[in-house]
Formats: structure tokens, C-alpha cells, sequence
């Protein structure tokens, strides 16, 4: 296999102590190929929880520090955690509508933010195949959330930063195939690439000059709360979407508009 897909880069920082640490105490280098994959995978999945970072462009040893990642971050963590357990892995490009935010980021934020919006997922090469690993984005207990406050919609789903044709079981487990969570919402491929650093050197990042600034400042701090929010609903049976409205309501803050169909 080419080494390329196996080497440390700026953002993929495998070789920090931070990583390193991690790699070894979970003792994921010792396993065989498909349980090592799906051992770092529901790692970033469910322990790094689904948020808003300060950017796309951090390493992967500031997301791990952070906790919680969303799509591009989460592939930048998951790829450098590979690499650091011998699993090749490269970078898929791409962009999703901004309909697929809706409902964690509304009103006048919704409204600045870019039409479509840079996205990513890794894939990791086993059994002499690539296989997409984009099922990595959302927690499980947001994903439990979402559910409970749409109990009547088990098909297709687009909002909340998710995007499939079936919420009641959407290909999220790691089982030696593809895995999605946000493909419905993909409006752009922008192809390969060995790593996330040639990505954006040549596609950059989402938001320039004062957007950029709101948002790391203001906005992703909204977005974290509401995504919060819907993580709690998780563990409340009765956190259905006319609940939660009706006891928002009761605090004057205006409930999560339902996703568009």
C-alpha cells in the first residue's frame, strides 16, 4: 500500500503525544484490520460527540482535545487515529445543502450561511476496496434525540445535520461496508484527495473575514446548545417535538422549527 496513506500530515498530527497516547491505551494497533477500523470508528463516533468547532481546518489533536467534532473535523480525527493504527486511509471531498443545518442553526444565521457547505468523509482501504466512513458525524444519543422528537418519521429525514432515506436505521454501523449519515444532503463531489491539508489548500474552508468571526465567536455557540438540547431529548421519552416546543414556550425561547420534507 502506498505509505501516502498511511503518513502524518499538518492537520493529520498522528505522531502527537495526545493521539499517540490514545492509540496505545485503547490498544487498537493489536487488533485484527476490521476490528481495529471499527473500534477507532465508533470512538470518534459516539465519544467525540456531534458540535460545532472553531473551524474546519484544525488538527486532529485539537478536535480530540475539544471532545466533539462535526463532519470535517470528525474525518480529520478519525483519519489521523487510522494512520496512527496502520489503517490507510484517504479524503472525499465534497459539499451538502444548507437545508441539511436546518433546524441546528435558523433565522438570520440560516440565512448568512453559504448555500452549500464544505464536507468530507474518510475511507479507509480494506479487502482490497475503499470504503466510506461518513456514518461517523452523529452520536448515537443525537441521533436517539432526533428520533424522539420526530417519532412519526422513520423514512427519509433532512435537517439537524443529518441527511437519509431511512431514520429509523440509517447505515451508520460499522459492519465492513459503507457507512452514511448526511448523504442525502450531498449537492457537489469534489473528488480524492491523500488528506485533508490538500483539500483545503485547494478548496478552503467555509466562511472568510467577518462570517468566519460570528461564527466562531457566536453562532457555532448557538448551534452547540441547540445540538445540546436535542442530545438530552436522547433519554426523555416524552421529548417529542410538541413537548419540547411546549416547554420552550414556557421559558419564551422559540422551539426548533421542524425539518423541511
Amino acid at each position: 500500500m502506498n505509505e501516502t496513506y498511511l503518513r502524518p500530515t499538518a492537520l493529520l498530527d498522528h505522531e502527537h503525544p495526545t493521539i499517540a497516547a490514545l492509540v496505545r491505551t485503547r490498544g487498537w494497533s493489536v487488533l485484527p484490520e476490521s476490528e481495529r477500523i471499527g473500534a477507532i470508528y465508533a470512538f470518534v463516533r459516539d465519544e467525540i460527540t456531534f458540535g460545532y468547532n472553531e473551524a474546519d481546518t484544525l488538527p486532529a489533536s485539537r478536535v480530540l482535545a475539544d471532545g466533539y467534532g462535526q463532519c470535517n473535523t470528525k474525518t480529520t480525527l478519525l483519519m489521523a487515529l487510522l494512520r496512527a493504527a496502520g489503517i490507510p486511509c484517504r479524503f472525499h471531498g465534497a459539499t451538502i445543502h444548507k437545508r441539511l443545518q436546518r433546524g441546528v442553526i435558523n433565522g438570520l444565521f440560516y440565512a448568512m450561511a453559504p448555500a452549500s457547505i464544505v464536507h468530507s468523509w474518510a475511507e479507509v482501504r480494506i479487502a482490497d476496496r475503499w470504503v466510506a466512513l461518513e456514518g461517523v458525524i452523529i452520536d448515537a444519543a443525537y441521533l436517539d434525540g432526533i428520533r424522539r422528537r420526530h417519532p412519526e418519521t422513520t423514512g427519509a429525514f433532512l435537517g439537524y445535520g443529518i441527511g437519509t432515506e431511512r431514520l429509523a436505521a440509517p447505515p451508520i454501523e460499522w459492519r465492513g461496508g459503507d457507512t452514511f449519515i448526511q448523504k442525502t444532503g450531498v449537492d457537489r463531489d469534489h473528488g480524492l484527495f491523500d488528506d485533508p491539508d490538500a483539500f483545503y489548500a485547494r478548496h478552503g474552508g467555509n466562511l472568510a473575514g467577518l462570517k468566519a468571526w460570528l461564527y466562531r465567536t457566536w453562532i457555532r455557540h448557538v448551534m452547540n446548545r441547540n445540538v445540546e438540547r436535542i442530545r438530552r431529548c436522547g433519554g426523555n421519552p416524552g421529548c417529542t417535538t410538541a413537548a419540547t416546543a411546549r416547554a420552550w414556550g414556557r421559558r419564551g425561547t422559540a422551539a426548533l422549527p421542524r425539518p423541511p420534507q
